[in-house]
């Protein structure tokens, strides 16, 4: 059960003024997993990255799932940023609901409410500098590459409608060169890395303790 502001301790007492974390990491990190327990302990706005795939209904069926999804340019980051600066001045914004079966955005938005606490989620979210200087904390998650390939095998044939054969091959082709180049790199502008593989609540308490000390959760 998510903490309201006003009854939280004074030791983990958040601003008035909306707090944006940003939480990056290889894929299969537990990075997504971390992102909803913070969510639901500080009351926040998750925003997956995600959700602004670029929509490629423009291509045909068969050579959608071609495409490199871990590049940076498969994703609208311009328009994360963008719904960012709005959730931060209190506005709510019509966000892009993605489906993963057809690699396409649907015919409809999904209402997001601005929050005390702004978290946004995805491989890429400490890459971009456009989203790194409107996050006030960030968090990088790191993994050993055969956990995040299990785990994203996991994930994809249950959520995703994926064979086991076709994450293999994409994690090979595009996923773990793709975080060589640009996921690995971002983890220098963490305010904080913690381990997948450590217990949620131990990572949770670290990640409390040094916004303690970042002076961005009260005294």
């Amino acid at each position: 059960m998510g903490l309201d502001a006003e009854n939280l301790p004074e030791q983990l007492r958040l601003p008035q003024k909306p707090l944006i974390i940003g939480i990056g990491g290889c894929s299969g990190s537990g990075k997504t997993t971390l992102a909803r327990e913070l969510t639901a302990e500080l009351s926040a706005t998750l925003l997956p990255l995600d959700f602004y795939y670029i929509c490629l209904r423009h291509l045909p069926p068969n050579e959608r799932g071609l495409q490199n999804f871990d590049h940076p340019d498969s994703l609208e980051h311009s328009l994360l940023a963008q719904h960012l600066q709005n959730l931060a001045a209190g506005r709510s914004i019509e966000r892009p609901v993605y489906d993963f079966t057809t690699h396409t955005r649907e015919n409809r938005t999904e209402t997001v409410m601005s929050s005390q606490v702004l978290i946004v989620e995805g491989i890429l979210a400490l890459h971009y500098p456009s989203l790194r200087e409107l996050y006030d904390f960030s968090i990088y998650v790191n993994a050993p590459n055969e956990i995040c390939l299990n785990r994203r095998i996991y994930r994809d044939m249950r959520e995703r409608g994926r064979t086991e054969e076709s994450v293999r091959a994409q994690f090979e082709a595009t996923a773990r060169p793709m975080a060589d180049l640009y996921v690995l790199p971002s983890a220098r502008h963490a305010s904080l890395t913690v381990e997948g593989t450590d217990s949620l609540d131990w990572s949770v308490e670290q990640i409390f303790r040094r916004m303690r000390e970042h002076g961005l959760t009260g005294s």
